[in-house]
């Protein structure tokens, strides 16, 4: 191991071992991190990352090994412990009360208190200086969590962290679901915390999250750390390979050269109060078509319209020229559409439940007989979702909760693509997933394509929508202000449309 702090760091784990039954998710790891610097923690889902924090965070605890922090041994029993020593988490999964207000949540923990009392005017203000502190002055701690927006909650679980004083601060995902304003928020808040000494650990998938703010990298790979460096001393290439155990192959697969094939999917002036502003657009049997701009420009409305999900959405839709206009998602299903949501925890999984029963959820009616699953055509089914998406599972009757987060998503794909539709609506579909995860979905998704299937694919990622998209259709404001085709179709063309930054070409047809 590499330690490039030339401080003595604030924690240092030596020969951490974890077992799961007969899985080893951490394998004798010695790994350390210093005050006052942002250590970018790298590798795959399952490489050992949620495992090390978790041992960190008093989540669960190690088998073998010593964990310090400040040069004393420590174990902490549970996240409380934790947090009394400053060590604080903020998972990708959310820990909040939804029932609550934001006030409560963020100062669960420790309420300010009056007479024995909690004093609400006190933990109000708090939560309000809090909340401003990270840029999200805008939130009333007032609300209950359930009637924010994800990216919204998200904010919330990190003023939430902010309160418990951290000296050790662990971030897992915890920006996958903000919008790109937000982001830089959590940016400036993380560079004032190391400039106050507090050690950051960041988890991220996110390669521009981490040249944007690591210090130092660690790569996991297979319950094992593998090498830790600073920033710039590895390529983005070798720094990939070191991730996968192997050269990588091209990130995205090549787009077939050829002319605009007749459109599967036609929009004409969709609308939706205030949200969708007459978009015109269309989708191509053999085509992936991408929604760009910034996140909550209308992209994830457009989606939910067409599969039946919104009320009241006005203009006209075909679908292999016959009107479509869907008055529930089991309606859009029967039409031959699929949408892979957002949130796949919950939206798009029944966590207790079994990987097979999860599988084969969309798709009961060509699996049964009357009103009885044909448990033969079931299992066959299930075994050939599996093998389709490469699904690493030990059971199939295993609770789908147990499946990392990137085979969870192959699981929520593969249940609608067992569905045989012809237009797929993808939500942001590798949120949160490992780079070698997110290659076999760009390449399953040129295979959907070249087979037929027509794809409306929005992605927060810009280099996704460059790498996989046949044209890219940038919205602002509920409207199409461009749409990019071929070579055209690069960083700067689309970042300039999601300002709206002139050359506004509305596309129709």
């Amino acid at each position: 191991m590499i330690q490039t702090d030339s401080r003595a760091p604030f924690l240092t784990l030596t020969g951490i071992s974890k077992r799961y039954g007969g899985v080893r998710a951490l394998d004798g790891v010695t790994f350390a991190c210093g005050r006052g610097s942002i250590h970018a923690v790298l590798g795959e889902n399952g490489a050992g990352k949620s495992t090390l924090i978790k041992i960190v965070s008093g989540v669960v605890q190690p088998d073998e090994g010593v964990m310090r922090l400040d040069g004393r041994e420590v174990a902490f029993p549970n996240p409380a412990a934790a947090n009394r020593a400053g060590v604080v988490c903020v998972f990708q999964e959310l820990s909040l009360m939804p029932d609550l207000t934001v006030a409560d949540n963020i100062l669960a923990a420790d309420p300010p208190r009056r007479f024995g009392l909690i004093d609400g005017r006190a933990q109000r203000r708090r939560a309000e200086e809090l909340l401003a502190s990270i840029g999200c002055a805008d939130v009333d701690p007032r609300l209950r969590v359930r009637d924010l927006p994800l990216s919204r909650r998200q904010m919330v679980e990190i003023a939430k962290a902010l309160a418990k004083k951290p000296r050790l601060l662990i971030l897992d995902e915890a920006t996958s679901a903000l919008t790109a304003a937000d982001v830089e928020r959590v940016y400036a808040m993380l560079r004032r915390l190391k400039a106050d000494g507090v050690a950051i650990l960041y988890i991220s998938h996110r390669m521009h999250e981490i040249d944007a703010l690591a210090d130092t990298l660690s790569v996991f790979r297979n319950g094992r750390h593998i090498e830790t460096f600073a920033k710039g001393a590895r390529s983005p290439d070798r720094i990939v390979e070191l991730m996968i155990g192997r050269e990588i192959t091209a990130q995205y697969p090549p787009k077939p050269r050829r002319s605009r094939p007749k459109p599967r999917l036609e929009v004409r002036d969709l609308s939706w109060g205030e949200r969708l502003r007459g978009l015109s657009f269309s989708v191509g049997s053999g085509e992936i078509v991408g929604l760009g701009g910034l996140d909550g420009q209308g992209q994830k409305e457009v989606l939910l319209a067409l599969f039946g999900v919104l009320k009241g959405v006005g203009g006209t839709v075909t679908v292999d020229g016959r009107p479509h206009r869907p008055g529930s998602p089991a309606e859009a299903k029967d039409g031959g559409l699929a949408l892979i949501p957002e949130d796949r925890k919950t939206e798009g999984l029944m966590l207790p439940m079994s990987i097979a029963d999860n599988l084969v959820a969309a798709s009961l009616k060509p699996l049964s007989k009357g009103f009885v699953i044909d448990r033969a055509k079931e299992r066959a089914a299930v075994a050939d979702a599996v093998r389709r998406l490469q699904i690493k599972i030990g059971n199939a009757d295993d609770a789908v909760s147990t499946l990392s987060g990137g085979n969870q998503q192959k699981v929520v794909i593969a249940k609608w693509l067992m569905t045989g539709p012809g237009l797929i609506l993808l939500n942001d579909p590798t949120r949160g997933i490992d780079v070698g995860t997110k290659q076999e979905i760009y390449r399953l998704l040129r295979d959907l394509a070249d087979g037929g299937a027509a794809i409306l694919f929005y992605s927060t990622d810009y280099d996704e929508l460059i790498g996989c998209c046949d044209r890219v259709s940038v919205m602002y404001d509920g409207r199409i202000v461009r749409e990019l085709e071929g070579d055209a179709i690069t960083e700067r063309a689309i970042v300039a449309s999601a300002l709206n930054m002139g050359n506004r070409v509305p596309h129709h047809g």
